[in-house]
């Protein structure tokens, strides 16, 4: 079994240390496989607060997918905005914005949705529509199929339609018939499950709530997502494992930061079932 951890909208800079000691403690508990860092790393796209998330992340122990936000390429210093937009995000996470982890059980694909000539909506091209697909194409049965995005592929409110990624429509029907199972997304401090009707081959959009930031959404808390996926889920008592072999199942669950208890709860728990030939 493989299990993922995702994590958006952590804005340091803005991180309070009780939800952030309390993610930590998470991921020692739950020990993931793989960490999803789906953008707004940081609130500014500063050094010192890119240092800061690199010393979180590399607390969580294990290999971390990021891909940045709007947040992380700087906003008042237009000359490096222009000309270097993702210079510190490169220098602690690596040059690769696109990144790839491929296992036995996940094939997870990054990409890069934020331009620097915008300050705020993404867009996914034509290119990188293909360049998914592909990947997604070649993966094995046994893979979960994963795309990471920054801004949403599809929303729950009518009030964040304005936040959709540029392209998504294209987008999802050609991830769909690749065979894309979730994308993974951020930028709105929400966190849903969704199926978007109309596409050839069901797939799931999944957003995650603002890990560690004080700026959330009113009555929403700290919140991340853990995806739990490559062993029969029938085969467990407990609701907490997911399976890609009978029944290919898997479990997403929604952990929220209780303030009382200092810790994060599971929230929500939501089957879906990836379609297979």
């Amino acid at each position: 079994m493989s299990v993922l951890l995702h994590i958006a909208d952590t804005h340091f800079g803005t991180e309070q240390p009780p939800v952030v000691e309390a993610l930590v403690a998470l991921a020692a508990q739950q020990r993931p496989d793989l960490v999803v860092l789906a953008g707004d790393i940081t609130q500014r796209a500063r050094p010192a607060q890119f240092r800061a998330a690199r010393a979180f992340v590399d607390r969580l122990g294990a290999p971390v997918l990021a891909v940045p936000g709007n947040h992380d390429i700087a906003l008042f210093d237009l000359w490096a905005r222009l000309t270097r937009p993702y210079a510190r995000f490169a220098e602690v996470f690596g040059a690769d914005l696109e990144p790839v982890h491929a296992s036995a059980d996940l094939l997870v694909v990054g990409v890069n949705t934020t331009r620097a000539w915008r300050h705020k909506n993404g867009e996914v091209s034509a290119a990188q529509v293909d360049r998914v697909a592909g990947l997604l194409a070649s993966a094995s049965p046994q893979q979960l199929r994963v795309v990471v995005v920054h801004q949403p592929a599809a929303v729950s409110c009518p009030g964040d339609r304005a936040d959709l990624v540029r392209g998504h429509q294209a987008a999802l029907r050609a991830w769909s018939v690749a065979g894309a199972d979730l994308v993974l997304g951020g930028h709105i401090h929400l966190p849903y499950t969704l199926a978007p009707p109309g596409l050839a081959r069901r797939l799931w959009v999944l957003q995650a709530g603002t890990a560690v930031s004080w700026r959330t959404r009113a009555e929403v808390p700290n919140s991340v997502n853990i995806l739990r996926w490559g062993e029969t889920a029938a085969a467990r008592e407990h609701p907490a494992r997911c399976g890609a072999a009978e029944g290919a199942s898997c479990l997403v669950e929604q952990w929220d930061f209780v303030r009382k208890d200092r810790r994060f709860v599971r929230k929500a728990v939501t089957r879906v079932h990836p379609e297979r030939p």
